[in-house]
């Protein structure tokens, strides 16, 4: 499917269905303040990018530092690709049409003022009166999961402010591997009990503000995953000078790494 209209139209027409989506999201407190977002991309927008995934050459592996997102054999088991212009250029023109349009509307300070304030109670535990007004920079990022891959119960890196992922199956056939959220139960630090969990199905979402009790994690995906395909849009804090530093040069770091596997 390839989009007639112009790309500043569709990427209207996806701002204002994004915007409802969270309007509307449920407002979850256990185990940790969450939205639940549902019907989140307009249908003929999430059919045109369930069609029009990149290949495989396009996404790249995660930092080395993400030992469980490999295999013993060194084989990465999530890979990514930004939704950002200086990585999107490189797809087909159909493709293009698809991914661009996304990538701008996630990136729009609407988006970002909507989850802001249906997130306003976990930002304002976190930062106080600073909540209504930090600043927070957008990363939209495509992620592709296999068979072998899990990450640990963890609360995200401060360096987020907020954290949100949006999934992107087919169809409902491997609903059992969205996220889990955890409760900490006891004394030790692996003391988890599962909360609730994120059906794998598509078209819906979480969105969280990143907190101390914020965990969650992903079970090893089986054989049965071909591939779990989702977006994550992460803003992270961007204060002070070193965040502001930390954060443009991260994107400029990963347009030179695209450049280099391109070649």
């Amino acid at each position: 499917m390839i989009f007639v209209m112009k790309r500043a139209d569709t990427a209207q027409h996806i701002v204002h269905h994004v915007l409802d989506a969270i309007e509307h999201a449920a407002d979850v407190a256990e185990p940790f303040a969450h939205l639940e977002l549902s019907n989140i991309f307009p249908p003929d927008v999430y059919a045109a990018m369930v069609e029009n995934m990149p290949g495989a050459h396009d996404y790249r592996p995660m930092s080395g530092r993400s030992k469980e997102a490999r295999r013993d054999d060194g084989v990465p088991t999530r890979t990514k690709m930004d939704l950002l212009p200086e990585h999107i250029r490189h797809l087909s023109p159909a493709q293009r049409a698809v991914w661009e349009p996304v990538g701008e509307a996630l990136c729009c300070d609407a988006v970002r003022e909507a989850f802001r304030r249906r997130l306003a109670v976990g930002l304002a535990k976190r930062f106080g009166d600073e909540a209504k007004k930090v600043p927070m920079y957008p990363i939209p990022v495509l992620t592709r999961d296999v068979a072998g891959y899990r990450i640990g119960i963890h609360p995200d890196t401060r360096r987020k402010a907020m954290t949100i992922q949006l999934y992107l199956p087919r169809d409902e056939s491997i609903r059992h591997v969205g996220t889990a959220f955890h409760r900490h139960v006891g004394p030790g630090k692996k003391d988890f009990a599962e909360a609730r969990r994120m059906p794998f199905t598509p078209n819906v979402g979480y969105a969280f503000a990143v907190g101390e009790d914020t965990w969650h994690g992903v079970e090893t995906l089986g054989p049965e995953v071909s591939t779990r395909d989702s977006i994550l849009l992460t803003y992270f804090v961007d204060q002070r000078a070193s965040d502001r530093v930390y954060n443009r040069g991260k994107r400029f770091g990963n347009f030179l790494l695209g450049l280099v596997r391109k070649r």
